[in-house]
């Protein structure tokens, strides 16, 4: 048996309704894109080079996320899930690896107010995407 049929209904009608983003969020994407330049930057002068790939890599994905948004594709999912999970890693490797006190704090801070919120919008951007037929 198919793991994409469950009792005779395809796999896409099991998976629970998902809240609707409103269109505009559909830029996200290419925003955080263009606003992680000049932490790129920072980081490149710095010489924090793990850093500046970590974020290279976030970058190409959300700017891939957005180009599978705007033609609305099918492997925007995967995209979405891709920039969840790069970015999810990304909090939990500062944290981890941020120093005691105000290290940590601003790690925390930004993990709670910036990269997981972020991470959620990307991923139910990716799953609600309309898929161009």
């Amino acid at each position: 048996m198919s793991t994409a049929v469950v009792a005779g209904r395809p796999a896409a009608l099991l998976l629970p309704a998902l809240p609707a983003l409103p269109a505009r969020f559909e830029r996200v994407p290419a925003v955080a894109a263009v606003a992680l330049l000049p932490w790129l930057v920072v980081l490149a002068v710095g010489h924090e080079t793990p850093w500046v790939v970590l974020d290279l890599l976030e970058f190409a994905a959300l700017l891939s996320l957005d180009a599978l948004l705007r033609r609305r594709s099918a492997a925007a999912s995967w995209a979405g899930g891709a920039v969840a999970l790069l970015l999810a890693g990304d909090a939990l490797a500062d944290i981890a690896c941020a120093g005691p006190g105000h290290a940590v704090l601003a790690a925390l801070v930004m993990a709670l107010c910036v990269e997981l919120p972020l991470a959620a919008v990307c991923l139910l951007l990716g799953r609600t995407a309309p898929v161009r037929r």
